[in-house]
């Protein structure tokens, strides 16, 4: 189906100066921005050269590779073009105002061409947001994942749930419908539900791994909290082999969070440097403080700094997991260093590298265990339904008793339906501007 009447266009690669330039074109006038433009169309999906000029001039703009991929065999569906142009800012502008200046063209907006695909059936949901994943990855961790969700790993497993599901409703539907037919088993609820309940268990694993994706998404937060001239911020400089942070023997120095991206084993790990925390009537200071402690809530891995002689330790669910690290332990004699060592703590100097080791292992096995085989959910809205649907067929199950086939059946079906939001079969309308909101014009 068409997406709309009119024909849009963007730059397709990076901005700035470079050897080469795309500019896609799509829409019902593609070819006649071929026609008019290069003079002529070249064989589809084959690149041909072509002198690109200005329709209302005749002036010479670049000579360019001309690309042709008519509609439905193409990425949005639709008839698409394409030059592939030196990529000088005069020339990009030339060629825009160009477009612009004939009529039913326009500038594409952000993520118009992944959107039109979607309308098109080119691509389902949990591709598109994988698309917008892959795009934004950072690390090798995240390539990975987005690369699996965008190439149809979530779509085709929800695709099977959706397939088990209907199966089962048609079984049930028959003991409904043709409960006096004498070839229809009087019992089709038992096994019914013992199909639904493997379900749930396979839908429920996935929901386990969940958060992982995300977290592999977003980043794995790491907060150094801990009282004043505990040395968080000498340890944040220490592990961003940068001076992130500055540091000072005046206690407060470090007001607002101060953040770091590490990529640790292809895994995104966020270094949080916090306010030290402590009492003090100065208000700037208290709401760094407050602030700090926020941060270390909702962290991933708190790593609580104190002084290695010290007996300060960390409130009580600072965060998921808090680990005390006693710092500035060339400060302190052999017999205590003996004791901590012992301990079982995580003691180390961040100025004769004592420890510093243990740390980086530390973090790093937690990268890897957030690194490993690519989460099948990796979106907080693709949970949301999922986990809808996980408690549909789990109300059906607990719903099931003979004469009650047409409620199991109806939250049977409303399961389907929130499987079929992962992927946009259905209410694709009200999610669209939440996926297409990060997408960059011409994508």
């Amino acid at each position: 189906m068409s997406s709309g009447g009119d024909t849009i266009f963007a730059l397709s690669s990076g901005r700035g100066l470079a050897a080469v330039a795309v500019v896609r074109i799509s829409g019902p006038r593609a070819r006649e921005a071929l026609e008019r433009l290069a003079g002529k169309v070249p064989e589809p999906r084959r690149a041909a050269h072509a002198i690109v000029r200005d329709p209302a001039n005749d002036e010479v703009i670049d000579d360019a590779l001309a690309l042709w991929f008519p509609g439905p065999r193409s990425e949005t569906g639709e008839d698409m073009a394409e030059f592939q142009m030196h990529g000088g800012r005069a020339i990009l502008a030339a060629v825009f105002q160009a477009l612009e200046n004939m009529d039913g063209f326009r500038p594409a907006l952000a993520g118009e061409f992944t959107r039109r695909a979607l309308l098109n059936g080119k691509l389902d949901l949990s591709a598109v947001e994988g698309l917008g994943d892959l795009i934004a990855a950072e690390t090798e961790a995240q390539r990975r994942q987005a690369l699996a969700q965008y190439r149809g790993a979530l779509a085709s497993k929800v695709e099977e749930w959706r397939a088990r599901l209907v199966a089962i409703l048609a079984s049930l539907e028959a003991s409904i419908d043709f409960v006096d037919e004498g070839d229809v088993p009087e019992d089709l609820l038992t096994p019914a539900m013992r199909t639904a309940g493997a379900l749930l268990e396979d839908i429920r694993g996935a929901l386990q791994d969940a958060e992982r994706g995300e977290r592999l998404r977003e980043g794995f937060v790491v907060a150094i909290a801990g009282p004043p001239n505990a040395g968080k911020s000498t340890l944040l400089n220490r592990l961003a082999q940068r001076e992130a942070a500055i540091v000072t023997d005046i206690p407060g120095t470090t007001r607002d969070p101060i953040e770091v991206a590490l990529d640790l084993k292809g895994v995104p790990v966020i270094l949080v440097d916090t306010a030290g925390v402590r009492e003090t009537s100065d208000p700037v200071e208290s709401e760094g403080v407050r602030r700090a402690l926020a941060r270390a809530q909702s962290a991933d891995l708190v790593l609580w700094m104190v002084e290695a002689d010290a007996a300060e330790m960390p409130p009580a669910a600072a965060a998921r997991e808090v680990i005390v690290v006693r710092s500035k332990a060339d400060r302190v004699d052999s017999d205590a260093q003996r004791r901590l060592d012992e301990s079982g703590q995580l003691v180390l100097s961040v100025q004769t590298g004592v420890g510093m080791d243990e740390l980086i292992d530390l973090l790093t096995r937690r990268a890897e265990a957030l690194g490993g085989t690519p989460a099948l959910v990796t979106h907080a809205r693709q949970r949301q339904a999922i986990g809808e649907a996980a408690d549909r067929v789990a109300s059906a199950m607990s719903a099931a008793a003979p004469g009650r086939e047409e409620i199991v059946a109806e939250e049977l079906r409303l399961a389907a339906r929130a499987l079929g939001r992962v992927t946009g079969r259905v209410d694709v309308e009200d999610v669209l501007d939440l996926v297409f909101r990060n997408f960059c014009i011409g994508k």
